[in-house]
């Protein structure tokens, strides 16, 4: 069984609070997404709204997955770069696959579907995405077709005495 994915699609409450719900569930089985566990839903929202209100304002891009039952099992934000220099390339925020999906592929097919719809924004010739280290993570994307182009050593404090690794991560579109 194959993920639907939907790029830019409406964003009503029932999706709005599925992705909040997918963010949370994945943060509190480990996911690297911008929070340490345990997480509330409502500390995760206020960095949802900030992806909204950027979608809002044109600047991002929301691509869902959703399993055959219709919920929302997948999800990654593409954001424009706002330098004139540097328009030529897109950032992936916030890549998520639930965990009762994970080990199915479908981060590969996200990224897959992720890499289609950059190809379709016109003008745009690459990815780039960070992750943190200390997970392997990188030894994923690397596997879809990344390259890792960067590396701050510690630049993320997990917990005290917990620091990790920024890993930039880049995919060619052409």
């Amino acid at each position: 069984m194959a993920l639907d994915f939907t790029l830019d699609p409406p964003v009503d409450p029932v999706l709005r609070d599925g992705i909040l719900g997918l963010w949370t569930d994945v943060t509190n089985a480990n996911g690297s997404v911008g929070f340490v566990p345990p997480v509330s839903a409502d500390e995760v929202r206020p960095e949802l709204v900030r992806h909204l209100v950027a979608m809002a304002e044109g600047r991002a891009r929301l691509l869902v997955g959703r399993d055959t039952d219709g919920e929302v099992a997948a999800a990654v934000f593409l954001t424009h770069n706002t330098h004139r220099l540097m328009r030529h390339w897109i950032w992936l925020y916030t890549v998520m696959v639930h965990p009762r999906h994970q080990g199915k592929g479908y981060g590969r097919d996200l990224l897959a579907a992720a890499a289609d719809a950059a190809r379709g924004m016109g003008g745009v010739t690459a990815i780039r995405l960070t992750c943190r280290g200390g997970a392997g993570l990188e030894r994923f994307y690397e596997s879809c077709g990344y390259k890792e182009v960067g590396r701050v050593p510690e630049a993320i404090r997990v917990a005290d005495g917990d620091y990790r690794d920024d890993i930039t991560m880049l995919l060619p579109l052409l």
